[in-house]
């Protein structure tokens, strides 16, 4: 069983940024895509940003591009999103989910999931 854990979400006024971090327990983490989704309140689950395993390529939602970026450090087994130029409609918690097979902006395409960290930004 993997294990994925997110961590520094929080309170941010409109225009700031916040760096979210997600540790994995997998062992070959270096083998694997790694995808940021975010879920508010009475809404679907929707894709951010996804970054292949050697973090060469990586894909962004038309809502994430210019203002977040994908990163990850593989000796680490961490995985990154930099939030840039909030806005109140990126308030959600934030996942981090270990990709599977198939197309990245699906959440079927990921196998493991963390518990999620709230990002609330006020206007």
């Amino acid at each position: 069983q993997v294990q994925l854990v997110e961590s520094g979400g929080g309170l941010v006024q409109a225009g700031g940024s916040l760096r979210l971090s997600c540790a994995t327990s997998r062992r070959t983490f270096s083998r694997y895509d790694m995808g940021w989704f975010r879920q508010a309140p009475g809404k679907e689950r929707e894709f951010v940003a996804a970054i292949t395993w050697s973090g060469g390529t990586t894909y962004d939602a038309d809502s994430a591009k210019a203002r977040f970026t994908i990163s990850r450090d593989n000796a680490k087994n961490m995985v990154y999103l930099q939030m840039n130029s909030l806005k109140p409609e990126d308030t959600a918690v934030y996942y981090c989910a270990e990709h599977f097979s198939g197309t990245y902006t699906y959440t079927s395409s990921y196998a493991y999931w963390g518990q999620g960290t709230q990002v609330t930004v006020s206007s």
